[in-house]
């Protein structure tokens, strides 16, 4: 049985697009789930646009979400002289011919099929004609040879049964005029060289798909399988951009998303398993397959990768969180110190109810770091603070002279000054909270001082007295 080999060809151009991640992880998923490979591949021929940054933050992004290649990764241009040799190789066996057109030739065609309203292609003008014609002060292009009549049939495992006229499709170049080969001989030869199975990749790719069967067959090579998904759109149903969320994976990991949580988002946007909405990688491994893949867009939706995400906080161990936090907090200009540690420790299952990325665990683990003197600006919350003062002296007092700093202790205690004072938990509560984290949302007044330690509560009681 033919082992299933996969491949990711992200163009070095930029960041990681997320649409782009969803592809890798879709690769990955595939060869995973039959035992198979998944291969990487820099597709750098653009050499005035690819840069080394960008092959950094894709290859950083790629290890975030954990989609780390089998084998080391391929760089097309490193390659560049065997797909030229290739092109030659058709060239010499009739496949392939020189065009001697000129750059104005090309615009006088595509301007008189535009007035035709016919498509705008190549005519074939050199297909058949003598080289001896050719003027001396041209360097020509290679062009494929391909069939100009019957159609291209394509079984795609995504979008079904596509055919189209071979009338449509030009004699495509596979060589320019300096040498150099293009994209579509690339990729057709890096494909079948790596022993790529299975092509998957964004439905933006299926007018490419119909030149790179030609050549397949041109070649006389099988052709791989392929599945085309469709792309990710904007919540409005418009093609995605920046205005949508549409950024680099980088981003997503610099505001708080976790990986696992982002490889689940992007594995329910265009494939499904049920109603499952929280799979994790092992369970996706498992399930993942063609039939799953959805024929619509996706709409990409802030709310519910959010949603994703504080499920996976909620999930992580203390442990696992106080890593995560240490990092948040390496980021700003004051590292967690121990006894911080400590306290945040205590208070991490507060703490993580109410957030829905890092970055928010980390903001509201601030309250229970040395932030003294809690700064409230709020004049009529000062106001409110100050007429309770008496209040708060009183409890000040039966707060310090309890032993056990505990929370069945603390929630008994604090029950029974209230009772002795006549007074409900909302009338001093929100004063309460602001006193000891200058917030209002925040962890349970009892969660909170339990944290903080006995030393720290009065401190901060102390300090508004």
């Amino acid at each position: 049985m033919t082992q299933i080999i996969t491949r990711f060809a992200p163009s070095p151009t930029g960041y990681l697009h997320i649409g782009s991640a969803r592809t890798a992880l879709f690769n990955w998923l595939f060869a995973k789930h039959h035992g198979g490979k998944y291969l990487l591949r820099i597709e750098d021929t653009d050499r005035a646009r690819s840069t080394d940054d960008a092959v950094c933050a894709i290859i950083d992004g790629l290890n975030w979400l954990g989609l780390i290649p089998d084998e080391e990764p391929i760089f097309q241009f490193q390659r560049a002289k065997h797909h030229a040799d290739m092109a030659l190789k058709l060239l010499n066996e009739g496949k392939a011919y020189y065009c001697y057109c000129t750059p104005q030739e090309l615009e006088e065609m595509r301007e008189k099929a535009k007035l035709e309203g016919k498509p705008q292609k190549y005519d074939g003008r050199w297909r058949d004609r003598d080289p001896k014609d050719a003027p001396k002060d041209i360097k020509p292009v290679i062009r494929l040879k391909a069939p100009n009549e019957g159609e291209t049939i394509l079984y795609d495992h995504v979008q079904g049964l596509i055919n189209v006229a071979n009338i449509q499709l030009d004699d495509m170049v596979l060589l320019r005029g300096d040498g150099t080969p293009t994209y579509m001989l690339s990729v057709v030869v890096d494909d079948f060289d790596m022993g790529i199975t299975h092509v998957i990749r964004g439905d933006d790719h299926l007018t490419n798909t119909f030149r790179q069967i030609q050549l397949y067959n041109a070649f006389g090579w099988n052709l791989p399988i392929f599945g085309h998904i469709p792309l990710i759109h904007g919540q409005d149903g418009a093609k995605l951009s920046k205005r949508h969320g549409a950024l680099g994976v980088e981003a997503y990991r610099d505001m708080g998303i976790l990986p696992e949580a982002m490889c689940n988002y992007l594995l329910r946007l265009g494939w499904g398993h049920g109603d499952d909405e929280i799979i994790n990688m092992q369970q996706a491994i498992k399930w993942f397959d063609f039939n799953g893949i959805g024929k619509s867009a996706s709409r990409l939706d802030m709310a519910k990768l959010f949603h994703i995400n504080h499920h996976y906080i909620q999930h992580k161990s203390t442990e696992e969180l106080l890593i995560l936090l240490e990092d948040q907090f390496k980021q700003t200009d004051k590292p967690l110190l121990s006894h911080e540690k400590d306290r945040i420790t205590i208070g991490i299952e507060g703490l993580k109810k109410r957030a829905q990325t890092l970055v928010e665990l980390a903001e509201n683990a601030w309250i229970y770091r040395d932030i003294r003197p809690i700064k409230i600006e709020n004049e009529d919350q000062l106001k409110t603070i100050a007429d309770l003062k008496e209040v708060f002296s009183d409890l000040f007092q039966h707060l310090s002279s309890i032993q056990e700093w505990s929370h069945p202790m603390l929630d008994l205690e604090l029950k029974l000054f209230l009772e002795q004072k006549g007074l409900k938990l909302g009338k001093i509560g929100p004063s309460l909270r602001l006193i000891l984290t200058s917030k209002l949302n925040a962890p349970s007044i009892v969660d909170v001082m339990l944290a903080l330690g006995k030393e720290e509560s009065l401190l901060r009681l102390g300090d508004f007295i």
